[in-house]
């Protein structure tokens, strides 16, 4: 598999459902709740159905949080599949934070080998592959780029990690509407270890672009999350040189499982050898 000639597809179906996901955003909406009670919008909606048109023409089956249902003796026939999150951060979406995004991940033998990450308000995509490197850039650099190749997209955006970092403290990432006891734990522990350390909050996958760039040495998530939730930011995070393993078994979190639920998990800026 080439996963470089799936980076236009990919990037022009996230660019095109975070337009979408802003429209709505800019404007009053209705917000519903979804069977295990997190919100949804019309936004989600309209974010999954560009999506899934874009995709379409790969043929390769897509799994989403929209399609959550799909049993698991058709999945566990695909050994390549689409994991995306039309809207990843929907309760910060709702806040009005400017702290959502839209997550596409190509997964092959249960690993992410491509994934993207656009923050519609910031207007920064994220994208990573196992064979091109992880990159950052703004939106509006590759708008007008026609069908760009994947040589267009990486000369208009920057590698991470990110170099011109200033000096910081270490620092721990943590969600910002999930924060948890034990979280808070590992940071008391991290002060004991390290003395000065720092904690920031971000919504939504943008905690492991974070990590990518350099901003933050590590986030822990000792809570529930969905293989969409992760799947297009462990792309990324790990096409930057760090990992993001579970926190049990040290091991890479797979994808396309029986059960969708990620165990507890650690994102690392760089992966110990």
């Amino acid at each position: 598999m080439v996963v470089e000639d799936y980076l236009t597809v990919v990037v022009r179906a996230a660019m095109d459902a975070g337009a979408a996901a802003l429209e709505v955003y800019e404007r009053d909406f209705e917000v519903e709740e979804k069977s295990d009670h997190s919100p949804l919008t019309l936004a989600d909606r309209r974010a999954h159905e560009i999506i899934s048109s874009c995709l379409a023409d790969t043929r390769i089956p897509v799994l989403s949080e929209e399609g959550r249902d799909i049993s698991y003796n058709e999945r566990s026939t695909w050994q390549t599949l689409w994991i995306v999150d039309p809207l990843d951060g929907t309760k910060e979406f709702v806040k009005k934070n400017g702290e959502f995004t839209i997550n596409i991940a190509l997964v092959s033998d249960e690993k992410p080998v491509l994934g993207v990450v656009f923050v519609p308000v910031k207007d920064l995509l994220y994208f990573a592959g196992a064979d091109i490197g992880a990159f950052v850039t703004e939106g509006k650099k590759i708008a007008n780029l026609k069908d760009p190749l994947s040589e267009e997209l990486v000369s208009a955006s920057v590698q991470l990690p990110l170099t011109d970092l200033r000096a910081r403290p270490y620092t721990v990432m943590g969600s910002r509407s999930h924060a948890t006891s034990e979280v808070e734990n590992f940071v008391e522990e991290k002060r004991r270890e390290l003395g000065d350390v720092d904690f920031i909050s971000a919504g939504s996958s943008l905690k492991f672009c974070l990590v990518a760039e350099g901003r933050a040495d590590v986030y822990p998530r000792f809570g529930p999350t969905m293989e969409w939730d992760t799947a297009a930011g462990q792309a990324v995070v790990e096409s930057a040189g760090g990992a993001v393993l579970e926190y049990e078994t040290g091991l890479p979190l797979r994808y396309n499982k029986q059960n969708l639920a990620n165990p507890w998990f650690i994102v690392c800026r760089e992966l110990k050898r």
